[in-house]
């Protein structure tokens, strides 16, 4: 087993360290909506002793209607980031869907982020390869952990060596996720760290029709599992008020929610002889 390198994320390190925390809103809704939750989940990331990247995407191009909220497009949500960025200090990500975006997100964004919808597309993740930012990959729901291997060959053979690979479920039948956490440590194996998506992992994917539902009560749980076996981030959406969040509400945790799951996650981390 390869030894799992240090990805340096901005000014914080993911893996061989403390647990890392990756959340914010599924997307930004407002200028001032963002920096209001990135201030609420950095106080409480602080209050836990955990380092935050905070993340929001500027556009979700794969709503499940066309009528779903996108949000403010790259322009304008890369603005409201590097205002994130800049007045609170913290290390901010988001997810691109083409190739053109690649290269104006690279100037603001400390971690890009690679859709798993998109994680085969071989011109994407050459282009985030050479982008010289870290670089978070879902694992697509139809991959299995160790074809990620492939992935990470791409990204190699354009460059990088920042990359983190996040596990967020795999398809099972209509409308569901489930989780085999055997996927953490197959992808641990090739060298980089692995992150755990908690809150997309208990989507139900158009389970409401025209759009996503979810079993948000069970993040935390899944998210103890997760870190008792061994992730070296969690990713978690969290919205103030999930039942009014203009995307992915029904699997985000509760902003109120959040300081209790993180003190038992670092609980976890000690009993286990962990940072």
């Amino acid at each position: 087993m390869k030894p799992v390198r240090a990805v340096r994320v901005g000014p914080i390190t993911v893996g061989r360290g403390p647990l890392a925390l990756i959340a914010g809103p599924d997307v930004i809704e407002s200028e001032a909506s963002c920096l209001r939750h990135a201030e609420a989940i950095g106080r409480a990331a602080e209050a836990a002793g955990l380092p935050l990247i905070f993340k929001c995407s500027f556009d979700k191009a794969n709503r499940t209607s066309l009528k779903g909220y996108r949000g403010p497009g790259l322009k304008k949500g890369l603005a409201i980031l590097n205002k994130v960025k800049r007045r609170l200090g913290l290390p901010v990500l988001s997810d691109v869907h083409c190739v053109d975006q690649v290269k104006p997100a690279a100037e603001v964004l400390d971690c890009i982020q690679v859709p798993a919808f998109l994680s085969r597309q071989t011109d994407l993740l050459l282009a985030v390869g050479r982008s010289g930012r870290a670089i978070n990959v879902k694992k697509g729901q139809f991959l299995a952990p160790h074809d990620m291997k492939s992935v990470i060959e791409k990204l190699e053979s354009a460059g990088a060596r920042k990359i983190l690979l996040t596990e967020r479920g795999t398809t099972y039948g209509y409308n569901y996720l489930v989780n085999d956490m055997r996927a953490l440590g197959v992808m641990r194996k090739f060298g980089y760290p692995v992150v755990f998506d908690a809150g997309h992992s208990t989507q139900l994917p158009g389970g409401l029709k025209h759009r996503s539902g979810g079993q948000p009560e069970f993040i935390p749980l899944l998210a103890r599992a997760a870190v008792a076996a061994g992730c070296d981030a969690l990713f978690v959406e969290v919205h103030e008020n999930p039942a009014k969040a203009l995307c992915d509400g029904p699997s985000s945790l509760g902003l109120k929610k959040l300081p209790a799951m993180l003190r038992e996650l670092v609980a976890i981390r000690k009993a286990l002889g962990q940072r």
